[in-house]
């Protein structure tokens, strides 16, 4: 049995068993001593196990005549003989008997011993051929699996250096095999988290349980310049008797399918981004609104700064012929992904600035074609930036990657997409080219919409503004106060209007109305009802009269339907003769009184033609207000009509705040940003 020798602390050696290990114990080799007449002088525990005898059985007894078949004493005799005369060793397999009376091929090595008082024996090593050749070939195989293996193979000891490591692994972290050995491990893998995989590694050197397919990138040093992935794997080494070895992790390159997983990733992130830009840009018809959209979808997504810069002339809606010359640039947006100098360096939203025709966004604009700067260097600055100090700031950002995408819609440049990359370490590349192509094509369509339709409001609201009246605050016995409000929440312009037009006899007219519809075409048919009101006020007719023939003209007129108030007011008498077409009624704040809504026959709107208009008289006594709207003011998707008026008329419960204020009073207390119509409101006040 191996034993271990230590100092007991005396001076002397002692000795301690050990338990059992390493492969003799696992082969059971036996060992048999004869002396020079052939009987047997040493026989081991193994030699029982072995052959079958005890020490008792075999001690002193002819070895020849116990342990070898007749037919082969002749040859075993001869053998033995030859190991003591020549000294020659020998080593072969042949059958012995066992103690059973079967026959046993056994594996010996055998050799001649002296003593020192010159006797001669024989010593022979023995062990079970059939085991031994079994373990001759799984070490066989283990040796061709590891040196052969496509998979990275090192045995570690349990302080976790090296012990063996097989071409794979030398392939894959770049190190001879040689240099491995007697390394810690920390020394020669190319991972960052290193740390984690010694703590892996001593877990499973703890515990026993193996830990499978644990995940790691790195660079090797083999191929530093690119990133590598690796699947490893840790197993705990024991002898057959439980002795912890150390440890065997094996390294599969799995690089390949690292990337295919990152593409994959990639894709997955850049369609839902794609489909997010659907849904978030675009979602107004206002030109700002949806640069500032995009910006919000592609920082940091696609680019850690993105600015979205129109073409002056596109947004003015004016096509120009381009040349090879400078351009003139509205910031629209500007968004970082963290705080930055380079946003010092870009044109804050707002901004007109003109870039030369050897800027890239000009090129971009120009050419209508993505223009890429994968990695950009000191002479690639002057070109991004505006000017030299803006190239300063942009190189201090660390601005290391550009890309100008441009903005095209119905085959019209409208501007840039601008993307520079600080943060991120990885250059724009073709697919960062098709993502952005792709958004900025969905938000280039949503802006061409939108500063179309922004241009058709504009037009459309000067137009109705130039068809309001300019009116004094003061006519004869009234005090008068007006507004008109679009709609705030679309960008459409309606047909509502307010008149108030004077008459002979110190009597004013007070109009207001609402063209049922949208756009340049109501603008334009408020103008023409306008101009005929005027005209049948001058006739001095009474408002019901005024009614029908504006029903007339009305119905002349293609697919539109009009409400409208009309009422005279005679300061002489106080009176005021009012006849409504369809339309809400107006409410009357009298000092010492609640407000109230007047009771007038609501009549037929205007257009339908054949319809009898009456006229209410009431009177107006001084300090009276007489508030006539368009229902612009108090109509809501959410909210009853009834509710609405009543709100209407609780903000007039202060009949003698100035008239101004209350105009701002009742279109800031009804109306919201959500609001789908227009508004006029026309107030007077007796005096």
């Amino acid at each position: 049995m191996a034993v271990d020798s230590f100092d007991t602390g005396h001076g002397k050696q002692g000795v301690e068993p050990s338990r059992p290990t390493g492969l003799l114990d696992v082969l059971s080799v036996a060992a048999v001593a004869l002396d020079s007449s052939g009987r047997i002088v040493f026989w081991t525990p193994q030699a029982e196990e072995l052959f079958g005898y005890t020490a008792q059985e075999a001690l002193g007894k002819p070895a020849a005549r116990l342990l070898v078949h007749p037919e082969h004493l002749q040859s075993v005799m001869s053998l033995f003989t030859e190991v003591l005369e020549t000294g020659r060793g020998w080593a072969g397999a042949f059958p012995v008997r066992h103690k059973d009376g079967s026959s046993r091929l056994t594996e010996f090595r055998t050799m001649r011993l002296l003593d020192d008082l010159g006797d001669v024996y024989a010593l022979g090593i023995a062990a079970d051929h059939t085991l031994l050749q079994r373990v001759e070939t799984d070490l066989a195989l283990c040796e061709q699996l590891i040196n052969q293996s496509p998979i990275g193979l090192a045995l570690l000891d349990p302080d976790l250096r090296y012990l063996l490591v097989n071409p794979a692994l030398e392939r894959i972290d770049g190190t001879p095999a040689g240099d491995h050995i007697g390394r810690h491990l920390r020394e020669t893998l190319p991972f960052p988290d290193v740390d984690t995989v010694e703590s892996a590694l001593r877990q499973v050197l703890a515990t026993g349980t193996p830990l499978l397919d644990q995940y790691h990138v790195g660079r090797p040093q083999a191929d530093p310049g690119h990133e590598h992935a690796w699947s490893l794997s840790f197993y705990r080494l024991e002898d057959p008797v439980g002795r912890v070895l150390g440890a065997a992790a094996s390294v599969v390159d799995v690089t390949e399918r690292h990337h295919a997983a990152a593409e994959a990733d990639r894709a997955r992130r850049r369609l839902a981004l794609i489909a997010d830009a659907s849904a978030r840009v675009g979602t107004t018809l206002d030109v700002d609104q949806t640069a500032r959209e995009l910006a919000e979808i592609a920082a940091p997504a696609l680019a850690d700064v993105v600015a979205v810069d129109i073409l002056d002339s596109a947004l003015s809606c004016r096509r120009v012929r381009r040349d090879n010359g400078p351009e003139l640039f509205r910031s629209l947006a500007l968004k970082a992904a963290r705080p930055t100098v380079a946003l010092r360096a870009a044109d804050a939203p707002g901004d007109v600035a003109a870039y030369e025709g050897d800027r890239l966004v000009t090129l971009c604009v120009h050419t209508g074609r993505p223009v890429l700067v994968p990695q950009v260097g000191p002479r690639d600055l002057p070109r991004i930036a505006r000017d030299a100090e803006a190239g300063a700031l942009l190189a201090e950002a660390g601005v290391h990657s550009y890309l100008a995408v441009p903005l095209i819609a119905h085959g019209e440049v409208l501007g840039a997409l601008d993307l520079k990359r600080t943060h991120n370490p990885a250059p724009f590349d073709e697919d960062d080219i098709l993502l952005a192509a792709e958004l900025a094509g969905r938000a280039a369509v949503a802006i061409d919409n939108a500063r179309w339709f922004q241009s058709v409001r504009n037009t459309a609201l000067t137009l109705q503004r130039s068809l309001l009246p300019e009116h004094s605050p003061h006519h004869p016995g009234l005090e008068l106060a007006s507004r008109y409000q679009p709609a705030q929440a679309t960008s459409e312009v309606g047909g509502d209007w307010y008149d108030v037009i004077p008459l002979a006899e110190d009597k004013t007219v007070l109009v207001v109305g609402d063209v049922m519809g949208n756009g340049i075409d109501a603008a334009a048919t408020m103008g023409r009802l306008r101009t005929a009101t005027c005209a049948y006020a001058d006739l001095d007719l009474a408002p019901g009269a005024v009614l029908q023939h504006l029903d007339k003209i009305t119905c002349d007129l293609e697919h539109y339907i009009v409400t409208c108030l009309y009422a005279v007011y005679d300061p002489h008498t106080g009176q005021c003769s009012i006849a409504n077409a369809g339309h809400m009624p107006p409410a009357l704040a009298r000092p010492g009184e609640t407000p109230r809504l007047l009771d007038l026959p609501a009549g037929a709107p205007l257009g339908v033609g054949g319809v009898r208009f009456e006229t209410t008289a009431i009177e107006l006594r001084a300090g009276d207000v007489l508030v006539l709207y368009t229902d612009g003011l108090v109509e809501t998707r959410q909210h009853p009509i009834d509710d609405r008026l009543n709100a209407l008329l609780d903000l007039l419960d202060e009949p003698h705040r100035p008239l101004e204020e209350t105009c701002d009073v009742l279109l800031h207390g009804l109306r919201h940003p959500d609001d789908h119509d227009d508004v006029a409101l026309l107030i007077a006040r007796a005096q």
